[in-house]
């Protein structure tokens, strides 16, 4: 299992693992350009082999393919083995300029605004590569519209993940109907994790003899009220917080769900688009949680401490209820004991009789571009599509063998994959950085869960826990989940409209829920709170996205 670090920093092998993808000639300047200035692709004049097939180039031919990306630090792109061998297997040669990652996004805008660019952009990112600027440098032709190239001839992986998933190609696609970027696509037994989960404190539930968990809210009232009142961890001490986060960013999400409200912001539900912080179920979902800090039940410092803080009640054994990624990383238990702290059962209520949580697109845009000095854009996606693949994608992560692994048969005859004697058996990851770009980064891949490498041939991975966190999820989450709002593009003038109020109606809706819950401001203030809303145009917001959401259902 991986340390914390490691599955934050990437995160996570099992979640995010990725791949990177040619980047830029020498210094990052520009070349003769491959497309024209509309997006549409000029002949290169260099021969491919027949579809599917490697090397990608014909024999004789020479292609040389420049990427820029964000640098992790740990290797040098052109020294990463990974990437050497798929220079051999493609016959591309890539060449690649790749700024810190802190950095990245300067060294970016700077490319465009001198149209000093490479051939591709990887793993740039949505929050680096917006959809506005793929918009903007799409219809200048600065970026190459790809959605004629996306065919079963050129591409058949990814064009086998958008038939699979009908929402893949609608998601990626622009207002202008073209598609600037191809995404990251996790579909690993976690990715309908919209964030981190919650976990109850299973020896708390062992010490106070709880068979089921609450599906309820008034069920887990009780349960908390247990907590609170009947020493579960046992110290003869009144120290135990039943329920605890840090500012509501862990367990907001978890507990509006049994209130009918998969998130705080802008939802759809049945095509109609709602601003939940003005909503009766959220007025609904405020008055319960009052309602458990008032009694103690929620931890009174919810509002003042940090993540560190927390976790250190958590060390000490006075949580019932909590959010992280694992709960050992609050607990500071062993992933064998975590086994015994289970998933958060997602609740009902008066206000929502069917339970249902927010659950994760399964997609992040902006991981690969092709820009318009790139000489083949067809050679380009061929390159790229074998990571849409299980094999491709294994090959990026874990690279050619002899570096990271190798084969070996088990005393059964089985061929199982083993940690070759270059590698640091007690922190894999670090080596597993220096060979591949699939390392902490959103690249242009498929996700699955891949067998692990063994450290002895004989020696299976004990992937226990994580299998017991994939059957929590499957159990628990899969069945109820549901993305709040499709990932879309916004047209300029949309997202002009929506920028203007975004800001102060975030800010404004998370003061007041903090005053609402911790009783600073009575109930009796709700309808003026509403208004206050209303005047900051929360009509014009909902109906600017109603609009861009009929768009989009109707692409």
């Amino acid at each position: 299992m991986k340390s914390r670090n490691k599955v934050l920093l990437g995160v996570g092998v099992a979640l995010f693992s990725t791949v990177l993808v040619a980047c830029s000639t020498g210094g990052g300047g520009s070349k003769t350009s491959g497309t024209d200035k509309s997006g549409s692709a000029a002949e290169s004049g260099v021969k491919l082999n027949a579809d599917g097939q490697f090397p990608i180039i014909a024999e004789g031919e020479e292609l040389t393919l420049s990427i820029m990306a964000p640098g992790m630090g740990l290797a040098e792109w052109e020294d990463m083995p990974t990437l050497q061998d798929y220079m051999e297997t493609t016959g591309i040669k890539t060449t690649y300029v790749t700024p810190p990652n802190a950095d990245f996004q300067t060294k970016l805008n700077l490319a465009f605004a001198s149209d000093d660019l490479t051939d591709i952009i990887y793993a740039a990112g949505s929050s680096v590569l917006t959809s506005a600027m793929e918009i903007d440098y799409g219809s200048q032709g600065i970026l190459v519209a790809l959605e004629d190239y996306i065919t079963p001839e050129l591409m058949p992986n990814f064009s086998k993940l958008a038939d699979e998933d009908p929402n893949l190609l609608k998601s990626i696609t622009t207002p202008d109907g073209h598609i600037y970027s191809l995404p990251f696509v996790p579909r690993n037994g976690t990715s309908i994790w919209y964030q981190q989960p919650m976990w109850y404190n299973g020896e708390w539930l062992d010490n106070l003899d709880v068979k089921e968990l609450p599906k309820t809210t008034e069920e887990l009232y009780d349960l908390l009220v247990r907590f609170r009142d009947e020493d579960p961890n046992g110290n003869g001490q009144k120290d135990e917080i039943p329920l605890t986060d840090v500012e509501l960013n862990g367990t907001r999400l978890w507990l509006m769900g049994a209130f009918g409200i998969k998130v705080k912001g802008i939802q759809e539900d049945d095509g109609k688009v709602s601003y939940t912080p003005i909503s009766e179920n959220y007025k609904g979902f405020l008055e319960y949680m009052n309602r458990l800090y008032k009694d103690g039940l929620l931890d009174k410092e919810v509002y003042s401490q940090s993540n560190d803080q927390k976790q250190a009640k958590g060390q000490k054994n006075q949580l019932g209820l909590f959010n992280d990624y694992y709960s050992f990383f609050t607990t500071g238990r062993t992933e064998k004991e975590a086994i015994n702290d289970p998933l958060f059962q997602p609740l009902t209520s008066e206000f929502s009789p069917e339970a249902v949580i927010a659950g994760n697109p399964r997609l992040t845009r902006a991981a690969f571009s092709i820009t318009h000095t790139n000489p083949s854009v067809e050679a380009s996606l061929r390159w790229v599509d074998y990571f849409y693949s299980e094999e491709g994608a294994r090959y990026l992560e874990q690279g050619p063998e002899g570096v990271l692994w190798e084969n070996q048969k088990t005393k059964d005859g089985e061929e199982v994959r083993v940690y070759t004697d270059k590698v640091d058996l007690d922190d894999t990851e670090a080596f597993r950085g220096t060979i591949t770009p699939a390392y902490g980064l959103t690249t242009p891949n498929l996700v699955v869960d891949q067998p692990q490498i063994r450290k002895s041939v004989d020696e299976a991975p004990d992937t226990t826990f994580i299998d017991w966190v994939i059957a929590e999820t499957q159990e628990k989450m899969e069945p109820v989940a549901e993305v709040p709002f499709p990932l879309l593009y916004l047209t300029k003038e949309e997202n002009d409209k929506v920028s203007a109020n975004a800001t102060d109606l975030l800010t404004y809706t998370t003061e007041m829920e903090a005053k609402f819950i911790t009783g600073v401001t009575s109930f009796d203030e709700w309808d003026k709170y509403v208004k206050t809303i209303e005047s900051m145009g929360v009509e014009e917001y909902v109906a600017t996205y109603q609009a861009a959401y009929d768009r989009w259902a109707s692409n």
